[in-house]
């Protein structure tokens, strides 16, 4: 059972915390979690993209010379797309981009991204995150004591508006409660950083 250090706001060590093996201290599944992140990605593309079929064209009604006798290539129609201003082969249209992943392999891929930061000793455990205000300045002075670097994810047990507005304003790091946790995000971060209160709602959210 992998075992992590518990550190204040201060950055100071205050204890010692017993994580779940089954979703903290698995071997990482590569595969699982490749798939998981093209599909997260492939949802969020837009698929708006789009151009004209040769049938969609306007014009191109007239046979633009007679079929024989001008020494010239036949041709039906001024909108074919090998004239200019003719129509797209195979012309691209509005689609989903996204496919569904099976709910165990996503939960695979999740439990293999945070057992991947825990192996790497990139988890950080707080015993609390409580800012006074929602002031930038207080997120920094936290990340900076906890040495968090300069891409950090933030999970808390719950929404908490406070943090959410003082960490957006920081480039690199991102704050969300457990239940938007996904594994993108884990991967985009060098380091993830969880309360207490987060790796026990985990545990139970993911067990």
């Amino acid at each position: 059972m992998p075992k992590v250090q518990v550190l204040n706001m201060q950055g100071a060590p205050v204890g010692e915390i017993d994580l779940n093996e089954d979703i903290f201290g698995i071997k990482p599944n590569q595969h699982a979690v490749h798939t998981t992140v093209v599909s997260l990605l492939a949802g969020r593309r837009s698929g708006s993209q789009s151009a004209l079929l040769r049938s969609e064209v306007r014009g191109g009604g007239r046979k633009p010379w007679r079929q024989k006798g001008t020494g010239k290539a036949r041709s039906g129609s001024t909108r074919s797309p090998i004239w200019r201003g003719g129509g797209v082969v195979f012309a691209p249209k509005p689609r989903k981009y996204g496919f569904q992943v099976p709910k165990k392999v996503r939960r695979l891929a999740l439990c293999s991204a945070l057992s991947a930061k825990v192996q790497l000793e990139n988890l950080i455990v707080l015993d609390q995150l409580k800012l006074a205000e929602a002031k930038t300045r207080e997120m920094v002075k936290v990340l900076e004591a906890l040495k968090a670097g300069k891409k950090a994810l933030v999970v808390t047990a719950q929404s908490d508006e406070t943090i959410s507005r003082a960490a957006r304003n920081i480039a690199g790091v991102k704050a969300t409660p457990v239940q938007g946790l996904n594994v993108f995000d884990i991967l985009n971060h060098d380091v993830l950083v969880l309360t207490q209160e987060a790796v026990a709602k985990a545990e139970e959210v993911f067990a």
